[in-house]
């Protein structure tokens, strides 16, 4: 499926954008684009490491407007859009997560996915996100990291879910306030147009809610879990209005 290869339309309604508005990213050479004769072409690997890099560089309207197409699209996912509870549990969070570098919270996030069960193939995800984190770092301001893999296949998973690790201190991964990262979220997915709407979701959910912060400051596991899972349904709420 990465492999494929998208017109205009199919890219359009893949992206949530209307036609006229690829058009103009295109004449601006603002996104991965191939010219076969008078058509446009767009490889789709190419073209979700693109729209997962956009999609983190938003926070505003455009943010917000992206979710709330995803969101339509994709409502089959769970009942009333909640996400967290089917993807999530107390155990995949690790609220004393002790990486210290760059290097050691990439490895400390695969050993973490490990340890819910439904990771097949750690060693390739380690590379996917190393590979991933050499295009641009995933670390927001705020603190935040939402790190993912650079191609989402679904063999190297047996379902989608997110692990979380605070870590004990502030790790430097990169982000562009320069300022160091205290949460790293990891998105596995075994489809591109899922992670793009989890990638919205988490951002709605940081930028949107007060999480970051509680997330920091409140207890354990059971108690971040919980705070997350409140957190969505604010942003549901608001979503529906």
């Amino acid at each position: 499926m990465s492999h494929r290869v998208l017109d205009l339309e199919e890219l359009s309604a893949y992206l949530h954008l209307p036609r006229c508005d690829v058009q103009r990213l295109v004449k601006r050479d603002e996104i991965p684009y191939e010219r076969i004769g008078e058509q446009l072409r767009f490889r789709k690997v190419e073209i979700d490491a693109w729209a997962s890099q956009r999609l983190l560089g938003l926070s505003g309207d455009g943010l917000h407007d992206f979710h709330r197409a995803s969101s339509a699209k994709m409502h089959n996912l769970s009942d009333r859009h909640a996400l967290i509870p089917e993807l999530m549990k107390p155990s995949y969070i690790d609220a004393e997560f002790t990486a210290k570098t760059r290097s050691s919270a990439i490895r400390g996030m695969v050993a973490l996915a490990d340890q819910t069960g439904l990771l097949i193939h750690a060693s390739d995800l380690q590379q996917q996100v190393e590979e991933r984190e050499q295009m641009c770092s995933t670390a927001m301001a705020g603190g935040f990291a939402l790190m993912h893999a650079k191609i989402h296949d679904p063999y190297m998973f047996e379902d989608t879910f997110i692990v979380l690790g605070r870590s004990i201190q502030p790790v430097p991964f990169g982000a562009p306030d320069g300022n160091n990262t205290k949460l790293f979220f990891m998105i596995c997915t075994q489809d591109d147009q899922i992670h793009l709407h989890l990638l919205a979701r988490l951002s709605m959910m940081c930028y949107h809610t007060p999480m970051l912060m509680e997330l920091i400051e409140c207890g354990a596991d059971e108690e971040m879990y919980e705070l997350m899972v409140s957190s969505e349904e604010a942003v549901i709420k608001d979503k529906l209005k």
